[in-house]
């Protein structure tokens, strides 16, 4: 079968246009089937490992989207938010709080780039590794198949200080999620459609706890929330207290209904007053997003197709491409070159994955996050797609 090019990424970007994105993010060069040649089992084997580790623990489906848009979003898919460490010195993407114990998905990852290195080393970059996990994890979930086009290259610095202030938070309303998404070349239909990726995964209470205690000098709990479903989140979450440690907090799934299922119930939940975050709720009292919201819960083919279109443009932000650019990472949390600095430990991973029996020459045990500098409570709310496990 031979290679397909770039013919949809086309068509996507012109309807894209015509919707009046912006498209100056986007970067083609991108192909589907880009490795047919040089590790055409490259897909297949991702799927595998992403299939059998959703297998063992659901929550890694919700886990592998919410880090490919958390990466994208930010400097482009460069799998920067998998580094654990930056040539410069910076504190990486993945500690911020933004991201931090909130993870859901690295060690899939890490798992998926020592299966393909043994069959092609140095080939498959770390950045489309992400980008296929994603859209299995999304299948996984119930999602019908999508193409995704590869080609990226993986990057080399990762800062957490690129988050703040350009990345969506729970507590934001439609104009500011319109215009961060609008700043990432994505419309306002591809807000929508993404946001239901939270048909799946949940959040902890500390990301909705003031819409359920002290929301107003009026109210204390958001008059928009169902009352019944109100009740049910207090009983799950008790007041916030400063004292608490966010790592421990409940959690609750963003879907009572079909909670590891990705389909369009979450539409139906925004609609019965049952979304759990501000930016959940926000999109039913936006005149524009409340029809798109309607129309994605009367027709779940349709909002499938337009989530995937979602996804392809966000996989297609500011990527590197070509051998001036970037390199292929031999192992996804360090640039190459410094895992010669790194001790071998494979004994950890193997434990943990009975099921699982290459060798890891290059797994290293991550060091201790580090504080976050800037806002250490306030940024805690940062974060789209909070998946949990």
């Amino acid at each position: 079968m031979p290679r397909l090019t770039l013919l949809f990424l086309v068509a996507l970007l012109a309807s894209a246009a015509r919707r009046g994105a912006v498209d100056a993010s986007i970067v083609d060069g991108l192909e589907v089937g880009f490795y047919g040649q040089s590790c055409p089992d490259a897909e297949g084997a991702i799927r595998n490992v992403v299939n059998n580790e959703i297998g063992m623990n659901r929550g890694i489906a919700p886990g592998l989207i919410r880090l490919f848009f958390h990466d994208c979003f930010i400097t482009g898919c460069d799998a920067s938010i998998l580094l654990d460490e930056s040539p410069a010195g910076d504190v990486p993407e993945k500690e911020s709080s933004a991201n931090g114990f909130t993870l859901v998905g690295l060690r899939t990852i890490d798992i998926a780039k020592s299966t393909v290195e043994a069959m092609c080393p140095r080939t498959v970059s770390c950045a489309d590794i992400l980008a296929f996990a994603a859209r299995d994890a999304a299948v996984a979930a119930g999602l019908p198949s999508y193409d995704v086009a590869a080609g990226r290259r993986d990057g080399m610095r990762s800062n957490m200080d690129d988050l703040p202030g350009n990345f969506p938070v729970p507590g934001h309303h439609v104009p500011r999620l319109t215009e961060l998404f609008s700043q990432r070349g994505l419309t306002q239909e591809d807000l929508v459609a993404l946001s239901g990726a939270h048909s799946i995964g949940g959040a902890h209470c500390f990301m909705f706890s003031n819409r359920i205690y002290g929301f107003s000098k009026d109210a204390d709990v958001d008059p928009s929330l169902d009352p019944d479903y109100a009740a049910r989140l207090r009983q799950v979450c008790p007041p916030k207290n400063p004292n608490n440690d966010p790592q421990q907090a409940p959690k609750v799934k963003f879907d009572a209904r079909t909670g590891e299922r990705l389909d369009a119930a979450y539409y139906s939940e925004l609609l019965a007053r049952r979304g759990l975050l501000t930016s959940d709720n926000a999109l039913i009292e936006d005149t524009q997003t409340r029809a798109m919201v309607e129309a994605f819960a009367r027709d779940e083919v349709m909002w499938q197709q337009k989530f995937a279109e979602a996804m392809q443009k966000v996989g297609m932000l500011d990527v590197l491409i070509g051998e001036d650019k970037g390199q292929v990472r031999r192992q996804c949390r360090l640039v190459n070159g410094q895992e010669q600095q790194q001790q071998p430990q494979p004994q950890q991973l193997q434990q943990q994955l009975p099921w699982f029996r290459p060798h890891f020459p290059w797994f290293r045990q991550r060091r201790p996050p580090r504080p976050f500098p800037h806002h250490p409570m306030g940024d805690l709310t940062n974060g789209f797609f909070r998946g949990f496990h």
